[in-house]
């Protein structure tokens, strides 16, 4: 049997393997690192030999996983979260702390929290600067490349380094200026309905959070808008519908009359998102704490109003 010996094993090499794992190429493993192909190459030849193990076997441009390499997929994961708990023991006293924070959020999900959030923070002293950029349907990439420090999102990427958790959750409503028209009574007629939604960067709109029912039935929306603050504008005075998270209701949708659809769908989550690497650095899990009150908040004002 192989002695290993422990010294030669290093948290770049963990990580080196995950990415080839994840990527299943070398080359797009190199670009996501930073790193040239032949470091990542020197580094998989470092793993064969601790492991005695091919790890990697290549199947035209894919690198496909052995068995063994299957099997370190989650004691690597775990080993290298140790290590960055290692690093993260640290005093952190976030009134002492200069602190900044990148939010991929929809201006939905951005007006729920953060204007609360921020006026706690200058309440208690704490210096906290955030950049606010839209989520639209996020990316894995969105946060491995650190373009964000978290997201708020009902579609969260499905990858195995995305940590993801449930803040609030709702159903999808009609919005509708009460002074002009009445909420639909039945499918057919909500079907049939002038419809405005928010169509985002990628393409999608937010039509799509609506599962649960048959969208072939309704009619392509005439008017779409860059952003939910926009809806009212081309509510007000007018027989357009929007359908959207009832939740909304508490913030840009205020102005509006909300009613049930005629069919009901299925639940919409939000999800808090954020990459494995920083689960336990002491900022992010203050941020992610506050958030997940000021979250528990707004169910308990929903579930009131």
């Amino acid at each position: 049997m192989k002695k290993f010996d422990i010294a030669s094993l290093d948290g770049q090499l963990l990580v080196t393997f995950l990415t080839v794992l994840e990527e299943s190429s070398v080359s797009k493993a190199s670009l996501r690192l930073g790193v040239a192909q032949s470091t990542v190459s020197h580094a998989l030849a470092r793993l064969r030999d601790f492991f005695d193990d091919p790890l990697f076997v290549r199947s035209g441009q894919t690198m496909l996983p052995t068995e063994r390499a299957n099997s370190l997929r989650i004691p690597v994961q775990n080993a290298l979260e140790a290590l960055h708990r290692l690093t993260f023991e640290r005093s952190f006293k976030p009134d002492n702390e200069d602190l900044f924070f990148i939010v991929a959020a929809n201006d939905m999900q951005r007006d729920l929290i953060f204007p609360k959030l921020l006026r706690e923070l200058r309440s208690d002293g704490v210096s906290a600067a955030f950049e606010f950029i839209p989520s639209g349907h996020p990316t894995s990439g969105m946060m491995r490349e650190a373009r964000c420090h978290l997201a708020l999102t009902p579609f969260p990427p499905d990858a195995t380094d995305i940590v993801q958790k449930p803040i609030l959750h709702g159903q999808m409503m009609c919005f509708f200026d009460g002074s002009v028209r009445k909420a639909p009574v039945t499918w057919e007629e909500y079907c049939e309905a002038n419809h405005i939604t928010v169509r985002f960067p990628d393409g999608g709109t937010s039509l799509r959070a609506l599962t649960g029912v048959d969208k072939s039935e309704i009619n392509e929306a005439r008017i779409s808008v860059p952003n939910f603050n926009s809806i009212p504008v081309f509510i007000k005075g007018s027989d357009n519908l929007a359908t959207e998270m009832n939740l909304m209701k508490l913030s840009v949708l205020s102005e509006l009359e909300m009613a049930p659809l005629p069919k009901s769908s299925d639940t919409m989550t939000i999800y808090m998102t954020w990459h494995q690497r920083s689960t336990n650095d002491p900022a992010h899990v203050w941020l992610r704490e506050k958030i997940s009150t000021i979250a528990d908040e707004v169910m308990k004002t929903a579930a009131t109003s």
